[in-house]
């Protein structure tokens, strides 16, 4: 069976939004959040995210294996360090700027969502 070209684009369009879901969960965690604002500010090892961040080192090292698979930060070995840096930074503060635009826009809408908001978070716990 062949596609039409309505149906190609309704398959492009899907995968797009599959991975447009995909790197905005990469984002979703607020230490993830955390750990790349940090690397906005250039090269960290796990040891500087953890002193910065007051997370553990075993949730550091999670978080940032999650940012590299999902090609949001990159890793280079130095001596026996790794150093963690972000994959595109340009584009990545560019996006987290214009998400700060629409959060000001949107006020506390977002924090009070029934089921993203930070009452479901804290219910969660």
């Amino acid at each position: 069976m062949t596609k039409s070209v309505s149906d190609a684009g309704i398959v492009s369009e899907t995968g797009a939004l599959g991975a447009a879901a995909c790197l905005f969960q990469g984002f979703s965690d607020r230490s993830r959040l955390a750990i790349v604002q940090h690397l906005l500010l250039g090269e960290h090892r796990v040891v500087d995210l953890t002193g910065h961040l007051g997370l553990a080192q075993s949730t550091v090292s999670k978080h940032l294996a999650c940012l590299v698979h999902c090609g949001i930060a990159q890793v280079r070995a130095q001596g026996r360090a790794s150093m963690y840096s972000l994959a595109h930074p340009d584009a990545t503060l560019e996006l987290l700027s214009a998400a700060e635009g629409l959060l000001a826009l949107t006020g506390d809408a977002v924090t009070l969502c029934p089921t993203y908001g930070t009452a479901t978070a804290r219910a969660d716990r």
